[in-house]
């Protein structure tokens, strides 16, 4: 069983930056791609980055590029997401997840773990 937890969520002024953490246990994810989604309120969940196992390919939503970088530290079982340049349309509840495919996915269905999420609001 593979269990995600997100960190680093919290309340930040328009143009401020943060960083997300996924910690994984329960299974090295070195082999597993990776990626970031978020759900605002009133909103269907959506993709916002992926990886791919060994960080080599990474996607992003068009919305987020040049803002937001993801990254991973297999030796920690650990992924990232830096935001920078946050506006108030980045507010929503963060979620990462793992699938067991090598290469980076936009498609949620493909994604078989789940982490819990992290708030993340952007003031005007």
């Amino acid at each position: 069983q593979v269990q995600l937890v997100e960190s680093g969520g919290g309340l930040v002024q328009a143009g401020g930056s943060l960083r997300l953490s996924c910690a994984a246990s329960g299974r090295t994810l070195s082999y597993y791609g990776m990626g970031w989604f978020r759900q605002a309120p009133g909103k269907e969940r959506e993709f916002v980055a992926a990886i791919s196992w060994n960080g080599g390919s990474t996607y992003y939503q068009d919305s987020v590029k040049g803002r937001f970088t993801i990254s991973r530290d297999n030796a920690k079982n650990t992924m990232y997401l830096q935001m920078n340049s946050l506006k108030p349309e980045d507010t929503a509840v963060y979620y990462c997840a793992a699938t067991r495919f090598w290469a980076a996915t936009t498609e949620a269905s493909e994604y078989s773990y789940w982490g819990q999420g992290t708030q993340v609001t952007v003031s005007s």
